[in-house]
């Protein structure tokens, strides 16, 4: 480990520039899911491509038939070892009604910062990059590499493409970090080594030509909106969440001893979860249940019910079509075409005439517990925030992720900075000083310890080295 003493007194030196390249990033909206914003997705990778250059990086654009990976290269030597850093630049829509500041203007409050994508996950892939910027400075003997992506939020569809171009061309590494996971609550790290699964699909039911008159037609017509929510409540149980579909559980990977053990040893409150999330009421009221059911537990949801009037007043008619947005979120073991085949099957038996389309996949994620590249990180985190982290696994998906994993067959290890209060998808997204700071210093940290462990033999711009 580098002994610096002067370390935190630098990175406070770097606030500055570091609010300042934030303002820059978060205000482009970025909204990968809107194809009107493809002007701003070209802005945000010449944007990033330039904060990669003013640490030093060499920096490659790569296209990927959608939006480009950018590529960021601190290379010091190709007999040392090599680190990746994954983040995406791409950020979920705003809708500027419903924030308290605008959420493509940088607002800052106090230690807060404000603004769509300032958590998820600019913010973080900046505190890794500064953090990179000092060890580098510190002459740690590592390579770092950036992976920047900017269709993380569609589902990184063409990501695999980008890397299947960049591993061709001799892009290697012997290990993978990735920070865009969310913490326990603030001050309780964690170290997530799995992730959730998605599996989004749509039912569509058309029971006429047109709308109809309720009176003339009441009783007799079909109600395609009704069917849908009776049909949804054949699915699953609105009120536990437990899915009624036969078979979908068969597959679920169920916790080990150690990991109940480490879930437990977490921290986690429901309480504090319910008020950083702004929920009225949960679903359970023990804190092992709720933990449980985000992390190591499928979901069935709903997301909207499109049909019929939804004006002032009640207008009286019978719809003639509905449609319903659904996912579910998928834990280890489960595959998603498994998955797919057995919902798809379970509506057409209840409603032959309703349209089944599946919109998108990810397949969930498990790493091994344990390992000397968490062990690195746990120590990492640990020196720079001061508490031992939690292993816990993530709720949420992260589709480059599985193409890593394929296409580079390196250790991947995630050790994020958000907090559930900063609201990932949220209004009012937000990060802040604390996590940015001691993220600068966290991956500093990392990328000392990284260096101490030596290197695995591997290929490093298209030739073998040897193990050191």
């Amino acid at each position: 480990m580098a002994k610096n003493p002067a370390l935190k007194t630098q990175i406070q030196r770097l606030r500055g520039a570091f609010e300042d390249r934030l303002a820059r990033l978060v205000e482009i909206p970025s909204v990968s899911m809107d194809p009107t914003r493809k002007a701003d997705m070209d802005r945000c990778a010449e944007e990033a491509a330039s904060c990669l250059r003013e640490v030093g990086a060499t920096v490659e654009v790569v296209p990927t038939g959608g939006y480009p990976i950018v590529v960021g290269k601190l290379i010091r030597d190709p007999a040392l070892p090599t680190v990746t850093v994954y983040n995406h630049l791409d950020v979920q829509p705003a809708d500027p009604a419903e924030w308290n500041t605008p959420p493509f203007k940088f607002t800052r409050k106090g230690s807060r910062y404000f603004a769509r994508g300032s958590t998820d996950d600019k913010g973080p892939a900046l505190a890794a990059l500064f953090g990179a910027q000092l060890a580098v400075a510190d002459n740690v003997g590592l390579n770092i590499q950036f992976l920047w992506e900017l269709e993380e939020e569609i589902g990184s569809p063409n990501f695999d493409r980008g890397m299947a171009k960049l591993t061709k061309a001799g892009f290697a590494t012997d290990s993978v970090v990735v920070s865009d996971t969310i913490w326990i609550a603030a001050g309780r790290p964690a170290i997530a080594y799995g992730l959730r699964g998605l599996l989004k699909f749509t039912v569509r039911l058309k029971t006429g030509v047109k709308d109809v008159h309720s009176g003339t037609t009441g009783g007799a017509a079909r109600n395609p909106v009704g069917e849908l929510a009776q049909l949804i409540s054949e699915c699953y149980d609105a009120r536990s969440g437990r899915v009624k579909i036969p078979g979908f559980y068969n597959d679920v990977k169920r916790l080990s001893a150690s990991e109940k053990a480490s879930f437990a040893k977490a921290g986690f409150s429901r309480k504090r979860f319910a008020a950083a999330h702004e929920l009225l009421s949960l679903r359970f009221r023990s804190d092992a249940e709720v933990m449980e059911s985000l992390m190591a537990l499928p979901t069935f949801e709903v997301h909207g019910i499109n049909g019929g009037y939804a004006g002032p007043g009640i207008k009286t008619i019978v719809p003639h079509i509905a449609e319903a947005k659904l996912s579910t979120r998928l834990v280890p073991n489960q595959k998603p075409e498994k998955v797919f085949a057995l919902i798809k099957r379970f509506i057409k038996q209840r409603c032959p005439d309703a349209e089944v389309i599946q919109e998108g996949v990810l397949e969930p994620f498990l790493s091994e517990l344990g390992g000397p590249h968490q062990a690195a990180a746990a120590r990492a985190m640990k020196s720079a925030f001061g508490k031992e982290p939690a292993f816990t696994r993530e709720g949420g998906s992260i589709g480059a992720v599985l193409t890593m994993q394929k296409r580079l067959a390196a250790p991947i290890v995630f050790a994020g900075l958000s907090l559930p209060e900063h609201g990932y998808h949220a209004i009012n997204e937000n990060f802040d000083w604390q996590q940015g700071g001691g993220g600068m210093e966290m991956f500093y940290r990392y990328f000392f310890e990284l260096a101490a462990l030596g290197k695995r033999g591997k290929k490093v711009g298209g030739r073998k080295t040897s193990k050191r």
